[in-house]
């Protein structure tokens, strides 16, 4: 874009290219612009790892959904999970969690330890979802300060090249004051996908948390009654249809008046 936009100086003018503006900041634009670029493919590959992390945690729930509650017992429904599988995770922790409470010398409720154990199961998939985002929030919030950073020294570069010359012409200044204009535009560049992507993903790991939740709030209730509580699985097939009523005559469903039977 920048190169397209120079193209359109007059022929003989000097080039006011990308590169050439980057010449005139310097090491300093030269490291500006590298801090940039860090913080951008730092942040694409936070937004592409995470969209994996969870779009595999969605399909593992759409597993559950499909297969989980229509076995036997708990262990039966886990081991038809993935052996990495977040929920087959929180289904583990509470058959463990289950098993330690006959062990425990000081008297707790069972409710209690089960509930605290599923809970940090929770806690702990949730902080592996969000790994990451303080970068992106980090990158969306500081990378505009950055790129002001380089435009003040750009616009610095220009005030001391006008005092040194007196009265300098518009050429001896474009060149620091396009490479500060270029450090804003680069910073905005950064930060707009940052914080896109920071809010998708938090809006996506919302999701997940609300669905971890509820099917840990089922394992619970499964766990406190020994099995009695679980939930409703839709039952598979069409729905049967109803049959007509037997008996019934065709003035009767039409709502009129019954005539007599011929003779």
């Amino acid at each position: 874009m920048l190169t397209i936009l120079a193209a359109g100086a007059p022929a003989g003018a000097p080039n006011f290219g990308f590169w050439e503006a980057l010449q005139q900041g310097g090491a300093i634009a030269f490291g500006t612009l590298g801090i940039l670029v860090i913080m951008s493919v730092g942040s694409f590959y936070i937004l592409f790892t995470k969209l994996f992390e969870q779009q595999k945690i969605m399909n593992q729930a759409k597993r559950v959904r499909a297969t989980f509650w229509q076995s036997n017992s708990l262990r039966e429904g886990a081991a038809k999970l993935d052996k990495n599988s977040a929920y087959r995770q929180i289904v583990d922790d509470g058959l463990a969690a289950q098993d330690q409470h006959g062990k425990l010398t000081d008297p707790v409720e069972a409710h209690d330890w089960l509930h605290g154990s599923l809970a940090r199961s929770e806690a702990a998939i949730n902080s592996k979802l969000n790994g990451g985002l303080a970068f992106l929030a980090t990158v969306g919030a500081t990378s505009p300060f950055v790129g002001l950073f380089g435009t003040v020294v750009g616009i610095y570069r220009a005030l001391v090249k006008i005092g040194a010359a007196g009265q300098a012409a518009i050429g001896d200044v474009a060149g620091p004051v396009g490479e500060a204009l270029i450090m804003t535009a680069i910073g905005l560049v950064v930060a707009v996908p940052a914080v896109l992507a920071y809010n998708w993903l938090q809006r996506r790991n919302k999701s997940i948390a609300e669905d971890l939740s509820a099917f840990s709030n089922d394992v619970l209730g499964y766990l406190a009654s020994n099995g009695a509580v679980r939930p409703a699985v839709a039952a598979r097939g069409p729905a049967p249809v109803a049959k007509p009523a037997t008996g019934s005559t065709t003035a009767g469903q039409a709502g009129g008046v019954p005539t007599a039977p011929r003779v």
